[in-house]
């Protein structure tokens, strides 16, 4: 804790700036290029995207000529199980390092043991495969896993019983918390098997539960929610978590964004605490 702490005035949040591509769904089916030219002008350099439906390579292009990387792809649990191989040929066509799946398919909104059992072996099979060509898979935690399992959650079973040589995860801090997580505990429990992060706050006051599903009114601009993004910051930089992905499910994207970038910037360490100037 103590080389985060070192430097007082210095900026907490000094990973590259990323977004994750759902943030965006309704302008990227109309324009592609134009909602790139929004992104890069908005000053993100990352992104998280499979391509928004055109060739990996003709996506690939648009982002490098705007200086947007892609380190992530995003993929359907369908596809894991079907094609964990076409899923690392296009990820490396997109020039990803990871694949992430956000969901496991269940039923009436609560995830079984069974659901999660097979899910464990679906992710080993997948991601032992996608090593083979130097992709690393992450499974997106989406708020369901916190059902209570023996001494711990279902979520406590995913990692015990999935390879951490071949799967690795992927916080979504608003579901986490929504879930009834607590995230910073669980970076300090898990450490390095976190690999990516999804930033996004909870209004205050929102009605929680185990279905990974909520109004979009419910997602605020980073800082104004109920969520400690300073401490959840800080313990990502302790484990080395190098790329986050602003994600705002709200309807209206572009000030709460600007609200969530400015934010992100003006967060600054202290020694013995954190600022927000």
């Amino acid at each position: 804790m103590a080389d985060v702490y070192s430097q007082t005035g210095q900026k907490l949040y000094t990973a590259p700036l990323g977004i994750q591509a759902y943030s965006f769904r309704k302008s990227f089916p109309s324009d592609v290029a134009k909602t790139l030219d929004t992104i890069k002008i908005l000053g993100f350099t990352e992104i998280e995207s499979s391509g928004e439906n055109m060739s990996p390579l003709a996506f690939k292009k648009l982002c490098d000529e705007r200086g947007i990387r892609i380190p992530s792809s995003g993929a359907s649990y369908a596809e894991l199980v079907r094609t964990p191989d076409s899923l690392a040929l296009k990820a490396i066509a997109l020039g990803a390092n990871y694949v992430m799946c956000a969901w496991i398919p269940h039923q009436n909104g609560v995830l079984s043991f069974e659901n999660a059992k097979q899910a464990a072996i679906d992710f080993n099979r997948a991601g032992k495969m996608m090593k083979k060509y130097g992709i690393i898979f992450c499974y997106h935690v989406h708020g369901y896993e916190f059902q209570p399992y023996e001494n711990g959650t279902l979520l406590d079973y995913l990692f015990a019983n999935t390879d951490p040589e071949f799967v690795s995860f992927e916080m979504d801090i608003f579901w986490t918390q929504f879930g009834g997580g607590d995230p910073i505990a669980l970076l300090k429990k898990y450490g390095g098997r976190w690999k990516l992060m999804h930033l996004k706050d909870i209004r205050k006051g929102t009605k929680k539960d185990l279905t990974g599903l909520t109004s979009p009114e419910n997602d605020v601009p980073l800082g104004t929610g109920e969520i400690n993004i300073p401490g959840i910051l800080t313990e990502a930089k302790i484990i080395g978590i190098q790329h986050y992905f602003i994600e705002d499910e709200s309807n209206d994207v572009m000030r709460p964004l600007t609200q969530s970038i400015y934010f992100l910037k003006e967060l600054r360490l202290q020694s013995g605490g954190i600022e927000n100037n």
